[in-house]
């Protein structure tokens, strides 16, 4: 089974990690060194958010393996938190 999160699209770009210029022109502090770097769209990133959130702050339901349900929401708070 196939979930719309299977196949989120990352954007490849090349980023500044002196002044922060992704693929456009931007004024430089003069420190420019490019990277390549993968984005999301915000839609996507939003979409994402919201299901860890779920996750994280979501009590299971009655005959559900408790512990792990708990190791899942331990993982989705990190992350959140990151």
């Amino acid at each position: 089974m196939r979930h719309r999160f299977d196949v989120i699209e990352t954007i490849k770009v090349w980023e500044c990690v002196g002044c922060g210029r992704i693929d456009h022109p931007q004024p430089c502090v003069g420190i420019c060194q490019d990277r390549k770097a993968e984005y999301v769209r915000a839609e996507d990133y939003r979409k994402l958010e919201t299901l860890l959130r779920r996750i994280a702050f979501t009590t299971p339901r009655e005959g559900e393996s408790e512990s792990a349900w708990r190791a899942l929401q331990r993982d989705a708070r990190a992350l959140l938190a990151a």
